[in-house]
């Protein structure tokens, strides 16, 4: 994967977090008013459908059911996304108020309910000679189970304070849902296009998110968002989220020790099982939160510039470790002369998982 190695090595700041930052400041000096709101909140709509109508196209039928096989991976992945994530969000609220304002808090929630990435778990597991199938599989299953998952943990957990409705649930599957399922109903005739025009559909991808940024933090300037937070109130949001990071590395890693995985699975669910999807959460949030998504996607953009810059460091950390010095008594993947066996994840990337 050059591009997503190339990316990895220009952090701390990669140019497409830049341009996030970018349109924060340009929604702040010139949001989208009247008409033009409309217009922006239309264009950010349109081009979110486009964005998961080619995730159904990009995920491949086939891809999917051979993934199934590997169901105490996907598990694991998934109630690490859609358990303990939840469960620590929800232990956050004794920081209220003296670490985290209310609203603050109900973004770092909003936070821990949303799917995993695919790209980037699939890049890190890449790096670091993981699982990469399994992280093709993993990635796409978490961020289809979050169409549904997110918005009905969203309604039952900050529902009555965000003012979360079962209409703003049903949205979320009119708007990511439907377009999925339509790009998998029309694979088979999409599918040469999406491989032969990936920087092109890099574009969408990236463009969308943006677009879906700029109408977020417009509608939130006409909330006043910016003198609701405070510099101090920023630091304590970036250090509550630091120890969310280091306690889902820390689970994912004992946890897929403790459930036998080799060592090429481990890489998987840590990578997999600790990062969220900023592509999923923005639109999610415009929908649930409305003119408040400014503030309540403010803990996302901020933990997922953490995440990657962590995942980054300990991806290469990883890659670096010869496979001799891995105790087989520990790895699964090695027979009991303590030769690694062929594995899964341990040959190139497949084809075609460079975008998800």
């Amino acid at each position: 994967m050059p591009r997503d190695a190339a990316l990895l090595r220009r952090l701390p700041l990669d140019p497409y977090i830049a341009a996030l930052l970018g349109t924060v400041l340009l929604a702040a000096l010139l949001p989208a008013t009247g008409g033009g709101a409309r217009l922006a909140d239309g264009a950010a709509n349109g081009a979110v459908a486009l964005l998961f109508f080619l995730y159904g196209t990009r995920l491949s039928t086939r891809e999917a059911l051979d993934g199934l096989r590997h169901w105490r991976l996907h598990l694991a992945v998934l109630a690490a996304t859609f358990a303990v994530f939840p469960l620590l969000g929800l232990a956050a609220r004794g920081l209220v108020p003296y670490v985290l304002s209310p609203q603050l808090y109900t973004g770092f929630l909003f936070l821990c309910l949303l799917p995993s990435t695919i790209q980037s778990s699939i890049a890190f597991t890449s790096i670091a000679r993981g699982n990469v199938a399994a992280a093709v599989c993993a990635g796409s299953f978490s961020s289809l189970a979050g169409i549904v998952l997110t918005p009905l943990l969203a309604a039952l957990l900050i529902g009555g304070s965000a003012g979360i409705s079962g209409h703003a649930v049903l949205g979320i599957a009119g708007q990511l849902l439907a377009p999925f399922l339509a790009g998998q109903a029309l694979r088979r005739w999409t599918a040469g296009y999406v491989t032969r025009h990936k920087k092109v559909l890099g574009l969408v991808d990236r463009g969308s998110i943006l677009l879906v940024v700029y109408a977020a933090f417009s509608a939130g300037m006409a909330e006043g968002i910016w003198h609701q937070v405070s510099l101090p109130r920023l630091a304590a949001l970036l250090a509550a989220e630091a120890l969310l990071l280091a306690a889902m590395l820390a689970v994912t890693g004992y946890g897929a020790r403790r459930l036998g995985f080799g060592r090429a699975d481990r890489i998987t669910v840590v990578f997999a099982g600790s990062k969220k999807s900023l592509a999923s959460g923005l639109p999610m949030a415009a929908v649930l939160f409305g003119g408040q998504a400014g503030l309540a996607v403010l803990p996302l953009m901020l933990f997922h510039q953490m995440q990657l810059m962590v995942c980054a460091v300990l991806a290469r950390r990883w890659a670096r470790q010869p496979a001799e010095t891995v105790a087989w008594r520990d790895d699964p993947d090695r027979d009991t002369t303590g030769r690694r066996d062929a594995g899964p994840g341990r040959g190139p990337a497949p084809a075609g998982v460079q975008r998800g």
